[in-house]
């Protein structure tokens, strides 16, 4: 496999630097991204240079994913207005491991031959003084060399900390060390961050005399020209209690036409072939969505499992009229709050619940679903009334704790696709 013409075709690959391509070719090479460990999870937006890796790995290169416990306590200004706040050691370390779960799902770190390393640059950090850094590191480039990157550019009219100005230093000297210490010849990463990559490249000639390679892929935004990554909710986290896979799955379903095209080659394993007779397919018949429905599936399968996409798929048929009760009882609190987070919501107390609510009652009070007890009345004889997808035709029923989703909700049906969510306070 070329990895450079893998990442072209699929719409990766943005900037390289000269030699890198004739250098995949002829050799087994060490290459490396570094991911920021600010946050709890990675996002979908991180996936894109995940990607970059695991292709790199399928390519029988070998990747190593930098965690920057370091260069989290120091914060990248790329792409930011203002300076972010600084975590401390306990919370790095904890998102740090999270990193490593989460990365497992796309890099194999068991494999023979060329198995996937990870590495945090706390670790030669931590123990470098200030002194050593400035005299040993500092001196080899320039304050004019580093004004001159985009990052900091944009940040001057604001104001930019010696911190953040520092941070390209910081980072092109994890190039260095992996280099030195681990034989890398390679950074990737999103374009933005191409003056830290090449600043390291710069580094590493002037302190070794070696040469360096830099490969960036595009920053991916969505149709509409927002941000890819978020959704209204907010971003789109890998960490299913931070997003749930109903959601996620969701994210990807509602992808316009044309980025879905573009996440089918960026967010999956299918070979062109296949991708092409997926679009040609999808062309004949857009309205049916085959290809926001592969990516989707595709996608969230490699993050969550079978099990999830099973449920994720189920529980996107429900307001269409389709699943069962069984369907809801697999469904998490917050799967059944995604679900129905845009029909009529309604509270009633524990305390009614438990004391028994007649049906009509609570169809006509506890719910709008039916304007009186008599259109209720009309619909239970008609078998027109579901609670929790099952249907109710016993006048005399009632409704109490036997009826509890996830001991909080009560899912009210009106024919196929009319719904009423009531919630316990």
């Amino acid at each position: 496999m070329n990895f450079v013409e893998e990442l072209r075709w699929r719409g990766l690959l943005h900037d390289m630097t000269p030699g890198i391509e004739e250098l995949l070719l002829n050799e087994k090479v060490k290459g490396y991204i570094g991911f920021d460990p600010t946050a709890e999870s990675l996002t979908i937006g991180n996936m894109v240079t995940v990607m970059l890796l695991r292709h790199f790995q399928r390519a029988g290169h070998v990747p190593v994913a930098l965690v920057g416990g370091a260069t989290g306590m120091v914060g990248d200004p790329s792409g930011k207005k203002s300076e972010r706040k600084l975590l401390d050691e306990a919370t790095l370390n904890r998102n740090i491991a999270k990193t490593r779960q989460q990365l497992a799902k796309f890099l194999d770190f068991e494999a023979s031959e060329n198995p996937a390393q990870l590495v945090n640059n706390y670790d030669w950090f931590s123990n470098m003084g200030v002194l050593d850094f400035l005299r040993d590191i500092g001196k080899h480039l320039t304050v004019n060399y580093m004004m001159a990157k985009d990052s900091v550019k944009t940040r001057l009219k604001t104001g930019i900390s010696f911190t953040e100005f520092s941070y390209q230093l910081i980072q092109g000297y994890d190039f260095v060390h992996l280099n030195q210490q681990h034989g890398c010849k390679l950074q990737m990463g999103g374009s933005d961050q191409w003056g830290n990559i090449t600043a390291g490249t710069e580094l590493l000639r002037r302190m070794h005399g070696k040469e360096a390679y830099a490969i960036t892929c595009p920053l991916l935004t969505k149709e509409d020209g927002t941000k890819f990554g978020k959704s209204e909710a907010g971003n789109i986290w890998l960490d299913p209690t931070m997003t749930s896979p109903y959601q996620f799955y969701q994210f990807w379903i509602n992808a316009t036409d044309a980025d879905a095209k573009k996440y089918i080659r960026i967010f999956t394993f299918l070979d062109k072939d296949t991708i092409e007779a997926l679009e040609a397919e999808h062309a004949q018949a857009p309205h049916r969505n085959l290809l926001q429905k592969r990516v989707a599936a595709e996608i969230t399968h490699l993050i969550h499992g079978q099990e999830a996409l099973d449920l994720a798929i189920e529980a996107s048929q429900i307001l269409f009229g389709k699943g069962t009760k069984d369907t809801l009882l697999k469904m998490s609190k917050n799967d059944i709050l995604d679900v129905f987070s845009g029909v009529p919501q309604f509270t009633v107390s524990r305390a009614n619940i438990a004391s028994n609510i007649p049906i009509l009652d609570f169809l006509a009070t506890n719910t709008t679903i039916y304007a009186s007890k008599g259109e209720a009345r009309r619909a239970l004889k008609g078998g027109a009334v579901r609670i929790n997808k099952e249907v109710i035709k016993d006048l005399n029923y009632t409704i109490n704790t036997k009826d509890l989703l996830n001991e909080d909700f009560v899912i009210v049906q009106k024919g196929k696709r009319k719904y009423n969510l009531v919630k316990l306070i």
